[in-house]
């Protein structure tokens, strides 16, 4: 997440030790999230970066990641059954680099590309699934993290999700903002139904997954996740929930890592 950016010598020190976040003895050990079962993990095949939102179709896998040394930003496709890459899709548009959280709906991708700073711009992009060309490209003067697509409402996080920007598809509507109603650092989101199901970080360690009632933008319910280590900054990864999360039925699937990049399938409990 973007929120974390340094830590003393004497805590690095510390919790580099810490063994709950070693995986030198168990490479698949994690933290595990409140009332779901790690099911299986699939390890996806080139290269990523600092990885950030997550997608799924029956056929297909999409992840965007950040390249922050070469300030680059892309949209990656693989085969979901074997982890194959299949190409990837530079989204770079000047200083806004950083894609994030997205959401597939009738055949398009959303996806926002954002300056790497908060109180920026970004541009909200339209993906074709099929082709991964770019249908159009929307700006905004905010910089915006996560997407959900709800009918013909397009519902976007900016910087930690603080602020909800509510756009109309259709242009009918003038755009609304609503207050995140939890202290969750939002990284990805998704409607299931009338719920947006939000993960996201609320610590270096930790995160959660949550179901908003869109009625009435409140929480209804939470689970708590932990870690997969080595967390960052000593490696590569972090919160289970802190970037890459999708949800099909009681199956959550989150990318936690940045490149080498697994995509963990979670089990929730009914």
């Amino acid at each position: 997440m973007m929120f974390v950016r340094s830590l003393r010598p004497a805590l690095i020190a510390l919790l580099a030790m810490l063994p709950a976040f070693s995986t030198a003895a168990s490479p698949e050990r994690t933290d595990g999230i409140e009332r779901a079962r790690l099911l299986d993990t699939l390890q996806l095949d080139g290269e990523l970066f600092h990885v950030q939102g997550l997608e799924m179709t029956p056929q297909r896998i999409w992840v965007t990641s950040v390249d922050r040394r070469h300030h680059r930003g892309y949209i990656h496709e693989f085969d979901r059954a074997t982890g194959r890459f299949v190409r990837r899709v530079d989204l770079t548009d000047g200083p806004r680099y950083h894609p994030g959280g997205m959401s597939i709906a009738r055949g398009s991708i959303w996806v926002p590309v954002a300056e790497n700073r908060p109180d920026s711009t970004s541009q909200l992009v339209e993906i074709d699934a099929a082709t991964l060309t770019v249908r159009r490209r929307a700006s905004f003067p905010d910089h915006l993290g996560c997407v959900a697509i709800l009918g013909h409402q397009l519902v976007a996080g900016n910087w930690d999700s603080r602020l909800l920007y509510v756009f109309d598809l259709t242009g009918q509507a003038r755009t609304r903002v609503l207050s995140n109603p939890s202290d969750t650092r939002y990284q990805d989101m998704k409607f299931v139904g009338r719920a947006l199901v939000a993960g996201g970080s609320r610590g270096l360690f930790s995160g959660t997954v949550d179901w908003i009632d869109w009625s009435t933008m409140t929480v209804a319910r939470t689970l708590r996740a932990g870690a997969v280590g080595p967390v960052r900054p000593f490696g590569r990864g972090g919160p289970l929930t802190g970037e890459g999360m999708t949800i099909e039925g009681r199956d959550l699937f989150v990318v936690p890592e940045d490149g080498p990049s697994r995509v963990f399938h979670f089990r929730l409990d009914a």
